[in-house]
């Protein structure tokens, strides 16, 4: 099949139909995903997808409609033009323009993206199999303690994507995708705890099945012993997890859709101080192999490397064609869709906090040295917070943090249960259960002290390990 073809065939055909503008969205994938569990296969899923959408514009009246059969696109057009005749008129729909000279919030594009392995195409299944079962035991052979793994997966991807318009974008590329996750149980006779990890990749040797096992592991059985704590006010370490389930609920409020719904705690705040002044945030669509990578957006603008937050102030919002041109700005490559069944709403490509040197940890406006940088410039995962740990005369590194998701994101307003490691003189002395902490993102975040230096993504979200000074903890 040819989608440039199929795509330029829907939008001429749009245009004799008396449209103005007119796009194609073109998706295809293959996945394949394996769950084992007591060295055996669980759970297998294969499939292919092929989705088509068109989005109309018809005095400045949208129309949608999509198919995944190639044979109904006549009727997918039909759709589409007909249902452009019962929205509502909104003179900001529009499509974009190439060429694409700026980028909104002084990004700096690039026509070349690291998103596709040839590895992750030709994988054999049996070689998916076998990964997830090593997973799966190599947690097991971490420790005696580690009784059982609930869930071992595995799953790849590849697929192209391919976006054409009526005012002249015509571009297709390939992308690739692996993702491993494992959840251990650890048990010493006295106390049962679980563990997790999870890695993402679009490169097939980014994912060390090894150091997964590893982490959920060692996870499971720091917390085996947990005692409760009384209610108590000291520092706080939120674990790189932690910290990126927290900066997820950040992110929201820095959508210019959410603003313009008035559902952001952000607005008015562009080139305000917002947090903690050692904190900078970037959005960058060109990291080589991050899922959130690609050439360009979901609607054909290039991505681009953004300074969203500044030594803690606000730099702008992240935008699509349609909250750009209703703000007056240009769109920042941050057009996204669910899938070719929706209309691109505003989101993250890969959104993380700049981590600090493993020399450096800045507080305030204090520089502790410790030691020398790795020719890297990350931390291994072994020393992960342990900087961090050492400033700390007593306090809490957060390493589960239960019900994130359950934030207000309009305010910023959470409460949830957390459990970790209790710190006393910079050295971890006992792991602690059902503690809870309350507050609000942004409040977190103004409190910031100190920056880590393991920088790792969950998904299109990461950060290193957060050093937040005193917080109330209820027991």
């Amino acid at each position: 099949m040819d989608v440039t073809l199929l795509a330029a065939d829907a939008v001429k055909n749009a245009l004799n139909r008396g449209c103005d503008e007119a796009e194609v969205f073109i998706k295809t994938a293959k996945r394949f995903s394996v769950e084992v569990k007591n060295n055996g296969v669980e759970a297998l899923n294969s499939a292919k997808d092929f989705g088509i959408s068109l989005r109309v514009i018809k005095n400045h009246r949208l129309g949608f409609s999509f198919t995944t059969n190639p044979a109904e696109l006549e009727d997918m057009i039909k759709e589409a033009v007909e249902g452009a005749k019962w929205t509502s008129e909104d003179k900001y729909i529009d499509i974009p323009n190439p060429p694409f000279i700026k980028v909104g919030l002084g990004g700096i594009a690039s026509s070349e993206s690291l998103v596709f392995d040839e590895k992750i195409k030709n994988i054999k299944e049996d070689d998916v199999i076998n990964n997830a079962l090593f997973l799966e035991k190599a947690a097991l052979d971490f420790d005696s303690r580690i009784k059982k793994v609930r869930k071992a997966e595995v799953s790849i991807a590849e697929g192209s994507t391919a976006i054409f318009n009526s005012k002249g974008i015509n571009i297709s590329y390939e992308s690739s995708f692996v993702t491993a996750a494992v959840t251990t149980l650890a048990d010493d006779g006295h106390d049962m705890q679980t563990g997790w990890d999870f890695a993402v990749s679009r490169r097939l040797s980014d994912i060390n099945f090894s150091s997964i096992a590893a982490a959920a592991s060692k996870k499971a059985i720091d917390l085996l012993g947990s005692r409760k704590i009384t209610s108590v006010k000291v520092p706080v370490i939120l674990d790189s997890s932690v910290a990126s389930d927290f900066l997820g609920i950040f992110s929201s409020s820095l959508s210019a859709e959410a603003v313009q719904k008035k559902r952001s705690f952000l607005a008015n705040k562009i080139g305000k101080n917002i947090i903690s002044p050692i904190v900078n945030i970037f959005d960058d669509g060109l990291m080589p192999w991050r899922i959130g990578t690609k050439p360009v957006d979901d609607e054909g603008v290039p991505t681009s490397k953004k300074m969203i937050v500044s030594k803690g102030a606000l730099t702008g919002f992240i935008h699509n064609t349609y909250t750009a041109k209703k703000e007056g700005t240009v769109s920042t490559g941050n057009a996204v869709r669910g899938d070719f069944k929706s209309l691109p709403g505003v989101g993250v490509t890969n959104l993380y906090i700049e981590p600090k040197p493993p020399s450096l940890v800045i507080a305030r406006d204090e520089v502790h040295s410790f030691g020398a940088v790795p020719k890297d410039g990350i931390a291994s995962p072994s020393a992960r917070n342990d900087r961090l740990v050492k400033s700390v005369s007593k306090g809490i590194l957060v390493l589960e943090a239960m019900g994130v998701h359950t934030a207000n994101p309009i305010s910023g307003d959470f409460s949830v249960g957390i459990s970790g490691l209790w710190i006393e003189n910079g050295e971890i002395k006992y792991p602690v259960k059902e503690a809870v902490i309350s507050g609000n993102v942004l409040e977190l975040f103004k409190r910031i002290e100190r920056v880590g230096s393991d920088l790792k993504f969950y998904g299109k979200i990461g950060s290193p390990s957060l050093l937040i000074g005193e917080m109330d903890i209820s027991a």
